[in-house]
């Protein structure tokens, strides 16, 4: 049904589009949604349970490769940047794609959405503030995980330099502002999976095909740049620079890999948002 609430309300006293669906409310909602503290307690809780696999197992050791893994016992800012590292690629996809992918769709799978574009809010309006706090929702849990393995790793190994997987070391002193160049880095990156994510939510009724659709196409786009054969074409793919925030650990700064990360995200992101936007302004909603 199309919604006429809108222009309705436009001539009804009082009426202010701007005040409609405050920022803080729909923040609070989704904080107290039951996957958001699921969530929550699963990021918490793997870099303890990492601890206790390396504490029962030992160190990991690989004489043949040296990985940002096999140096997790190092000091706290090797179990941080190991932590991304395990976070990076799948982990963090999952908290991103469902905050972003959860949150239209929810609201349709629960035959609600009508009723808020009749309260009235205006759709771009609605749209925007699920996104922005589907997106603050997903920076806060890419911050959490490597910020909780910093304080594990810390209290378990002691605080110094970050090895490096290539030789040589970072100094201590540069760790944090590196770490979260890093961790900056990988917010930006996985922005093409929100934005997938939140444009599948505006486009279906389902929840779980809206958040599947995300973490599914972002396991093929790493899929496809495993194979080398593609050449250069594995440089359009996401997946290609999602490690690239590697390079702000190095001990000369490097920003080319990012860069292009960033940029090619950023560029995939605005138009999937575009046509989130477009579509929803133009749906039918029936529920």
């Amino acid at each position: 049904m199309s919604s006429t609430g809108p222009a309705l309300a436009d001539r009804a006293p009082g009426y202010r589009p701007q005040h409609t669906l405050p920022l803080r409310v729909e923040a609070l909602r989704q904080l107290r949604r039951r996957r958001t503290l699921v969530i929550a307690a699963v990021l918490v809780a793997l870099p303890f349970i990492v601890l206790a696999a390396f504490q029962i197992g030992g160190a990991p050791s690989r004489p043949d490769q040296t990985t940002f893994v096999t140096l997790a016992t190092a000091s706290g800012p090797n179990f941080a940047a190991t932590l991304l590292f395990m976070g990076t690629g799948f982990v963090l996809v999952i908290p991103v794609a469902l905050f972003c992918g959860d949150t239209v769709a929810a609201e349709a799978g629960w035959s609600s959405l009508r009723y808020l574009l009749a309260a009235p809010v205006p759709r771009a309006r609605l749209l925007a503030r699920k996104l922005a706090v589907g997106l603050l929702f997903s920076a806060a849990s890419i911050v959490l995980l490597p910020l909780v393995g910093l304080g594990v790793g810390t209290a378990a190994y002691g605080w110094g330099d970050l090895r490096l997987p290539t030789g040589g070391s970072l100094p201590a002193a540069d760790v944090l502002p590196r770490l979260a160049i890093a961790v900056g880095f990988v917010i930006l990156a996985e922005l093409v999976v929100g934005a997938l994510a939140f444009y599948l939510s505006t486009a279906t009724d389902a929840p779980l095909g809206a958040v599947g659709g995300a973490v599914f196409l972002a396991i093929i786009t790493g899929v496809l740049d495993a194979i080398t054969a593609l050449g250069g074409l594995r440089e359009w793919l996401p997946a290609h620079w999602q490690y690239a925030w590697a390079d702000a650990l190095q001990p000369q700064l490097e920003w080319s890999g990012m860069a292009q990360g960033v940029s090619l995200s950023l560029s995939y992101a605005v138009i999937l948002l575009a046509l989130a936007f477009r579509g929803f302004a133009r749906k039918d909603i029936v529920s």
